[in-house]
């Protein structure tokens, strides 16, 4: 493992340890190797920024992370009710972590209603800060509370810290002459500072992000940054905390690093793929959540040659999309779930003209609009058959929120090389939520080759000698490799053509209603999107134990954003001594080709989904494995320890052994997500 590089404006690792003891000489200071933090508060106390400068400065520190935003789905939920509670979980680490964490072992509640919505998640013996402000009658009848939890020994087996965070913000910044409804705003930086003593993170990063963001109002900026200050001096001075905490930075392979959540990656992973083929980015797309922060990137990046166009409705979106890959473009589209049902004809008819098109679905909780800010996985089969007709696209998932820059140029990739709409499965989880991400060199990144046509390719006969024979552009000859038809920019003297929805004619593109012409146009269309398998790696098999013949009987199949929950799972199984296979399915349309080969390996097969079973079904379906699956829907990832268990049971009934369900829950050594 290399040191890591920083960028030069960023701070040491060493200098921000020697700042943290410096300041901490005082007070008692614990070694801990991981913590996960959850701020929650109305849907108007800043919590998502608190909890995202958070994760920033444990960025800048060096921990490992992962994090988890929750949003609550009404724009504006009455203040201080269930529905508008708002939450961002961050689990940071010395260590290489995987998932946002199942449990926090740290609440910070600002008002009645987001401690009653978050209490049933916490352990016993977690710590809970909360702002006693508003623990008023009005607000705990609101929240839906009898009596007082603060009063009356409900909260007995909880470490609770009862401050009053608003009052001590608004004493704080009175110098500057705000309303107390104003100065009160301060309050999740007070509670910011306050835990950023707590677990030693660096101040610089938080200071020099108010100064720039509230630049243009002074008083609005040194009040935050006032308070902000005065939660770090309140922990450090304060007998209510006699403990701060440690957690080193993590050990990480040598490069340039920084946080960045999915939508970011992806847009990222857009803009490069842009470069690597040479193409204009050009997106057509109509906002909705949780899909519109790809928008509101791509649009900052003109320099990069990318237009961005917010069309009036889905199908408006699209259209522009494939009107921009007809022109020769890198044509792309975003939505989530319900954007789909809408897009569904104009996927067709990429389809039928053979066009490069990316469609990015994040999903989204359904049916119909569902849980706008809730994640699901529940559009794989949506993907697969969601249109009229034989009109199979490829689809690939991304894993994490930084595999959304790798799985963005693969599917360029894959749509520019092979001539198709391309469909990308993220999800809410991996869109909004953050990690650790190493910059790639320009080195490591493909090239992509649109290999555009620039000459006739067919030679017609007219008469009986050479001087008959015509040269013409037929836009449906075939590459023989990839099956992919030539790209012809419009307007490209000698490249005449035209390309619609109907069925077209084999080679020569005119319209053809000829059964057995359609019969082979369909088979064609599909072994297209088939022989893509000849171009993806050997799946990577992750079973510890099967090179010295001792592997395990038990596999774990998964697809997008599970890889974390399951990747931690797993390593529960393995710390408590049993064994247990992995394997993670970036392709989902073609399969790798020797998925079946790795399937007949193992006597069972596990597949962990946010759905009712969906690659289950394809898989048992293509390969007659009798999958069995591990399902969820509750708009939020699956967690670690109920899959873990539910390995331990499949294990247990593979190898006819007793496992000790118990000892998965606590198996939390080897760098283990808790």
């Amino acid at each position: 493992m290399g040191e890591l590089r920083r960028a030069p404006h960023e701070v040491t690792r060493h200098a921000v340890l020697a700042e943290g003891r410096a300041r901490r000489l005082s007070k008692q200071v614990k070694r801990l190797d991981r913590v996960i933090i959850r701020f929650a508060g109305d849907s108007g106390d800043g919590m998502q920024l608190t909890g995202d400068r958070f994760t920033q400065e444990s960025a800048a520190f060096g921990n490992d992370l992962s994090t988890l935003p929750n949003f609550p789905a009404e724009i504006r939920a009455p203040q201080g009710t269930l529905p508008g509670v708002s939450s961002f979980q961050v689990h940071f680490a010395d260590h290489d972590i995987l998932t946002p964490g199942d449990a926090p072992d740290v609440l910070v509640a600002m008002n009645p209603a987001a401690l009653r919505a978050n209490l049933g998640d916490l352990p016993k013996g977690a710590a809970v800060v909360v702002d006693t402000h508003d623990f008023t009658a009005r607000n705990l009848t609101k929240a839906g509370y009898d009596g007082n939890p603060l009063e009356d020994g409900s909260l007995a087996e909880y470490a609770v810290h009862a401050l009053d965070l608003t009052g001590m913000t608004v004493e704080a910044v009175k110098e500057f002459g705000l309303t107390r409804k104003d100065a009160a705003r301060a309050k999740n930086m007070f509670a910011l500072g306050l835990l950023s003593w707590l677990y030693g993170r660096p101040t610089e990063s938080t200071i020099a992000f108010l100064q720039k963001r509230f630049a243009k109002v002074p008083d609005i900026r040194d009040a935050n940054i006032t308070a902000y200050r005065a939660g770090w001096n309140f922990g450090e001075t304060t007998e209510t905390f006699v403990v701060s905490y440690e957690i080193k930075p993590a050990p990480m392979p040598l490069g340039t690093y920084r946080n960045i959540t999915g939508n970011l990656a992806l847009s990222y992973g857009l803009i490069a793929g842009s470069v690597q083929s040479g193409l204009k980015l050009f997106l057509g797309s109509y906002p909705i959540t949780p899909a519109s922060d790809i928008l509101h990137e791509l649009s900052k990046h003109k320099a990069f040659g990318v237009t961005t166009f917010q069309a009036e409705d889905e199908i408006a979106g699209i259209g522009a999309a494939i009107g921009a890959a007809f022109s020769g473009s890198l044509g792309v589209t975003t939505t989530s779930g319900p954007g789909i049902a809408l897009k569904s004809e104009s996927i067709g008819l990429a389809v039928m003209t053979e066009l490069p098109l990316l469609v990015v679905d994040v999903q989204r909780g359904g049916p119909s609009t569902g849980l706008p800010t809730k994640t699901e996985q529940a559009d794989l089969l949506q993907a697969m058959f969601g249109r009229n007709g034989e009109a199979p696209v490829p689809i690939v998932a991304p894993r994490s929120p930084g595999d959304c820059f790798d799985t963005a140029l693969e599917a360029v990739r894959i749509a520019v090389t092979y001539r198709t709409p391309v469909m990308l499965l993220s999800d809410g989880y991996l869109a909004n939520g953050s990690e650790p991400w190493r910059i790639p060199e320009l080195a490591e990144l493909p090239e992509i080759d649109p290999a555009f046509a620039s000459q006739p390719n067919h030679q017609t006969t007219h008469g009986e000698g050479d001087s008959d024979m015509t040269a013409e552009f037929w836009p449906y000859l075939r590459d023989e490799h990839t099956l992919a038809r030539p790209w012809a920019i419009p307007g490209t003297p000698g490249l005449e053509h035209r390309i619609g929805g109907l069925e077209k004619g084999d080679g020569h593109g005119n319209i053809s209603y000829d059964p057995a012409n359609h019969d082979f146009m369909v088979r064609t269309r599909a072994a297209k999107v088939e022989r893509i398998a000849e171009s993806l790696p050997p799946l990577e098999v992750d079973d510890p134990g099967a090179a010295v013949g001792a592997g395990a009987k038990v596999l774990v199949l998964g697809w997008g954003s599970t890889y974390g929950p399951i990747g931690a799972g797993v390593r529960r199984v393995r710390n408590a001594g049993y064994h247990v296979a992995q394997v993670h399915l970036r392709h989902l349309n073609p399969f790798p080709r020797d998925l079946g080969d790795v399937l007949k390996r193992y006597d069972k097969v596990l597949i962990p989904e946010m759905n009712l079973g969906q690659l289950a079904m394809l898989v048992r379906a293509r390969y007659l494995v009798d999958a069995v699956g591990y399902n969820h829907v509750r708009g939020l990832p699956l967690k670690a320890a109920e899959l873990a268990e539910a390995i331990g049971n499949l294990v247990a009934e593979a190898e006819g052994i007793e496992v000790d369900l118990n000892a998965l829950i606590h198996a939390t050594t080897g760098g283990d997500d808790r």
